[in-house]
């Protein structure tokens, strides 16, 4: 299916326009007539990494996409796969490039100039911007300061240098994913999905430094650059407590103590809108200690996320 691009003229303007009914005069009604409120609309997103194009576990991973009833997926290292996954769930598809795809129940009114984001109508005649993010992988900062060897990256031993790391790795994916956020009227409900590689600042706080949970106290500089933007990370929203509800989606293949990994959230849903609200938030994986909606045998690397948001 292909998607005309939009500018970001021509994008504010569809945005604007859609919160009036088709054909509607807003000036042909009378000063008295009362305006019924609409109803706000159930609108469910996934994020998905695959994990190496799916493979053999397409079937498993189609299941999974069904199980949850998402309206809106992004999928990350999808390669080749996206195509055969939309066509099972008979959804839209947007490649946005040979590592990314979003994928839709609902119509696709076109892509953002640099193909981030995708413009989805509900049925009920609202659009939403939605935006699917794959960070870059390495080097992974968690591992360099816990000494965990990986991709030959160096150790780094304080907040200071993991943030430099970070931001060497990731800082041009975010700078440019938020270049192509701005394209779109500020007006428009919006969503930022996907695998950011990087925890998040709510995450690694001096409160889980003290129980252990992480090895120090770091601001990531990912999910901050979002926050500043605007956006709400919808898991954190409605599970405030980081140690209480870590919502770990890395990864469901190793034990929580095994001393070569660590466990950590670095898959995101963040939302930014006031028409825009969150409801329940899920995690999608292997066993019900780790996830709210479980499939086993489990098909991928990294659990996924389901939020549930009302569009008002």
């Amino acid at each position: 299916m292909r998607h005309r691009a939009l500018t970001g003229f021509l994008f504010t303007l569809v945005v604007a326009a859609l919160p009036l009914a088709a054909g509607a005069n807003p000036d042909a009604r009378s000063a008295s007539e009362p305006t019924a409120p609409r109803p706000a609309e159930p609108f469910r997103v996934l994020t998905l990494n695959i994990q190496l194009d799916g493979q053999e576990r397409l079937p498993a991973l189609i299941d999974l996409i069904r199980k949850t009833q998402a309206d809106v997926v992004g999928l990350q290292e999808c390669g080749s796969s996206a195509r055969p996954i939309a066509e099972a769930l008979g959804f839209g598809l947007v490649k946005q490039d040979d590592d990314r795809a979003i994928l839709s129940r609902f119509p696709v009114l076109g892509t953002t100039p640099a193909r981030q984001g995708a413009l989805i109508m509900t049925p009920g005649g609202r659009a939403v911007a939605v935006f699917n993010a794959h960070l870059y992988y390495t080097p992974y900062q968690p591992y360099q300061l816990l000494g965990i060897p990986y991709q030959g990256a160096p150790f780094v031993s304080t907040a200071a240098d993991a943030i430099a790391a970070a931001e060497s790795a990731r800082g041009k994916d975010v700078r440019e994913m938020l270049a192509d956020v701005a394209t779109v009227d500020p007006r428009a409900p919006m969503i930022v999905m996907g695998d950011f590689n990087e925890p998040s600042h709510l995450d690694w706080t001096a409160r889980a430094a003290r129980a252990k949970r992480h090895p120090l106290e770091v601001a990531w500089p990912s999910t901050l650059a979002f926050e500043r933007a605007g956006f709400t990370d919808s898991w954190r929203a409605l599970h405030p407590n980081e140690i209480a509800d870590p919502g770990f989606t890395w990864t469901p293949n190793t034990s929580v103590t095994d001393p070569r990994d660590h466990h950590d959230r670095i898959d995101f849903i963040l939302a930014r809108g006031d028409r825009l609200h969150a409801t329940h938030v899920d995690i999608v994986g292997e066993n019900a200690l780790h996830a709210q909606i479980v499939v086993s045998p489990y098909p991928t690397d990294h659990r996924a996320v389901l939020t549930t948001f009302e569009i008002h």
